[in-house]
């Protein structure tokens, strides 16, 4: 593991954030600057109302950054939204509407005060965050002016062996010119931020590496091509940007202390091979009226045994010493390093009474055999209830299963229960005659329950 003199650096190697970047040994000597913390920002568009846990390593990032006592800058995709992100995508975006953009941003918002403290204007001597949205400059846009401007610094030729590009067309699937934008927009970003609010690191995915370094290579090629009329007049003839630049950098050092820096996260994927925060049901979000903030304890109660050390670095922040003595735990003792995780990250997302109350309703619930009060529930119309639904149908719509063949296979199998005790049958009628204290507590296998509620 590589030992970096800034602490930030030290804290994503030792932890495993830590992928590319694109000179360490620089970015290291500038996070030590005394006069005020570096500025560094995470792009987030606003496809949906809220982040997943695939995007909680980015968030984490984030507060890295600010504990370590820099300055971060979360930027809201209002306008890169409308294009569309190709990167590690077969087909395109839905494209949405400005509304319903507009309405993701509010729900994606709530997620990063729970993580990150923010100020309301902007300060670049202090480290508290600040958030920006991309639509305030990308919508005025005067197309060919910025073609015009900006376009020429682009090579098509290059642009089709980033893996955003290369990739979707090695798979023959289609690449709308729309999306094929969005390098060219997101390196836009990249320039604005610098020179509006002098920020000279951006963070992102693996996936994302090709379009930071375009952003970096844009912000330097604007800079340098400035001077080409006084390079001119010295040298007689224009030679490559390069050469320009390097005779710029002698004429003004200060160039040297604005350069950009990029660095990217590792992509997280399971033990098995799957992608972070997908389970069987879908995406694990972030906001609690998505996911319950007892099925996000679940989750992570629920991490294969050769993930818990890692996980526990990336999601937590527990001592690296603590978290390799708990990864060490023998055999089933490794369930107890589980709950540690399950606790830790669901303190940092929804707080910690909300983490004691999951964790509580856990042990009602599987080692009691109780039913807890975290429980998510399911509401259903009394008169329905009264009159008795089957037990497959019932499952389907209260969301234990995907399907009624699932449901239906499911109860066959005999890992359907109603308050405890096994279904016979997929037809069985449930009714209100199985209300236990108002409730009617139902279990696919060991690990998903749900409270039914008459209403």
């Amino acid at each position: 593991m590589t030992q970096f003199q800034s602490l930030f650096l030290n804290v994503l190697s030792e932890r495993g954030f830590l992928h590319q970047c694109t000179d360490e040994k620089a970015l290291d000597a500038s996070l030590l600057a005394k006069d005020k913390p570096m500025a560094a920002y995470i792009g987030f568009d606003c496809t949906a109302p809220s982040l997943h846990v695939g995007s909680l390593l980015q968030i984490m990032t984030l507060r890295w950054l600010q504990k370590t006592m820099h300055k971060p800058i979360v930027l809201m995709g209002g306008g890169t939204t409308k294009v569309g992100d190709p990167s590690g995508r077969d087909e395109s975006r839905q494209l949405l509407s400005d509304d319903g953009i507009k309405q993701n941003m509010e729900g994606i918002k709530k997620v990063f005060s729970k993580y990150i403290q923010f100020e309301d204007k902007f300060d670049p001597n202090t480290t508290k965050a600040f958030m920006v949205n991309n639509a305030d400059w990308l919508d005025g846009l005067n197309y060919i002016s910025f073609l015009r401007d900006y376009g020429s610094h682009f090579s098509v030729n290059r642009m089709l062996t980033m893996d955003s590009v290369k990739l979707r067309l090695e798979r023959e699937q289609p690449l709308s010119f729309l999306e094929f934008n969005y390098m060219i927009l997101q390196a836009y970003d990249y320039f604005k931020l610098a020179t509006e609010y002098g920020i000279r690191l951006q963070i992102g995915g693996s996936d994302q590496w090709g379009n930071i370094v375009s952003g970096i290579e844009l912000h330097r090629r604007v800079s340098v091509s400035k001077t080409v009329p006084e390079f001119f007049d010295l040298q007689h003839k224009v030679k490559s940007i390069d050469e320009v630049e390097a005779w710029h950098i002698k004429q003004n050092s200060d160039l040297e202390n604005k350069r950009l820096f990029g660095l990217t996260t590792p992509l997280i994927t399971t033990s098995g091979g799957k992608k972070m925060g997908k389970t069987a049901d879908g995406a694990v979000w972030l906001n609690a009226d998505k996911t319950s903030p007892y099925d996000y304890w679940q989750f992570w109660r629920n991490t294969d045994d050769a993930d818990v050390g890692r996980f526990l670095r990336l999601f937590t922040e527990l001592p690296v010493e603590e978290i390799a003595r708990l990864e060490k735990l023998p055999g089933a003792q490794i369930n107890d390093a589980k709950i540690v995780l399950a606790n830790e990250a669901t303190k940092l997302c929804h707080g910690e009474a909300a983490a004691k109350e999951a964790h509580e309703t856990a042990q009602k619930t599987f080692e009691q055999g109780g039913i807890g009060d975290a429980l998510p529930t399911f509401e259903i119309p009394s008169a329905e209830l009264a009159a008795g639904i089957e037990a497959f149908t019932l499952f389907l719509k209260a969301g234990l299963t995907a399907s009624g063949g699932e449901a239906r296979k499911l109860i066959q199998g005999g890992g359907g229960k109603i308050n405890g005790e096994k279904i016979e049958s997929e037809k069985q009628k449930i009714s209100s005659a199985d209300l236990k204290d108002g409730v009617i507590k139902l279990s696919a296998g060991k690990k998903k329950h749900i409270l039914v509620k008459a209403v």
